[in-house]
């Protein structure tokens, strides 16, 4: 235990210096939340976590870590978020959707999966009801919630990256009280949203209101 003695009188008792660190480097300069994918292709639905991070200022890391195409990498990825001081991770992966389960069995950082919908777009040729997964994401969804007793990784629906954002953005929050406020006003926004919209509805009428809205 150390003490540090600051002029008129101040003490300060230091008993974890990790932790100390941790508010001295906020969460706008160091990266305490780490983004990852099985495939470039899962970006374009990852990056939904990664707005919710940039609106809010909260620096993040980003990678794609294949569970079946790079395993090894991924026990190093765990490592290196450990290292890095990574307060949660979001991983995001489809069809057989194993990326939040095993990068979960290598660290006690808490996981938060996104089940992805696969869509193939890569072969021109196919229709489009074929390039989306024979399962609708159904697979990658139950892939991701059935993990065994003692091994469990949170999961949010289907292609819902921002909703694993504004979750993380909840577990932060409990070590930064600044995000707390950020989130409250987050809410209060969405109330008066829907407000709004049930305003203009009721003006405009629901068949006008549908044909501007969705035109």
């Amino acid at each position: 235990m150390l003490y540090l003695i600051f002029q008129p009188v101040l003490t300060i008792v230091i008993v974890n210096y990790s932790l100390v660190f941790s508010y001295i480097v906020t969460y706008s300069k160091k990266p305490l939340v780490g983004i990852i994918m099985g495939s470039s292709s899962d970006s374009r639905i990852m990056k939904g976590a990664a707005e919710i991070f940039d609106e809010f200022k909260v620096k993040h890391e980003d990678q794609i870590i294949s569970a079946h195409r790079t395993p090894s990498r991924l026990a190093e990825y765990a490592q290196h978020a450990e290292k890095m001081g990574f307060k949660v991770i979001i991983a995001g992966a489809g069809g057989a959707a194993h990326l939040p389960g095993m990068i979960a069995s290598h660290t006690v950082i808490p996981v938060i999966g996104v089940p992805i919908l696969v869509y193939n777009d890569k072969h021109p040729k196919k229709t489009d009801s074929a390039k989306f997964s024979a399962f609708g994401g159904l697979d990658s969804l139950l892939s991701i919630t059935e993990m065994p007793s003692g091994s469990p990784v949170v999961s949010v629906g289907v292609n819902k990256a921002g909703n694993a954002g504004i979750y993380a953005m909840k577990i932060l929050a409990n070590e930064f009280p600044e995000l707390q406020n950020k989130l409250k006003q987050h809410k209060s926004d969405q109330h008066d949203s829907v407000l709004k919209e049930s305003e203009q509805m009721k003006k405009q009428g629901l068949t006008q209101f549908t044909k501007k809205k969705f035109k």
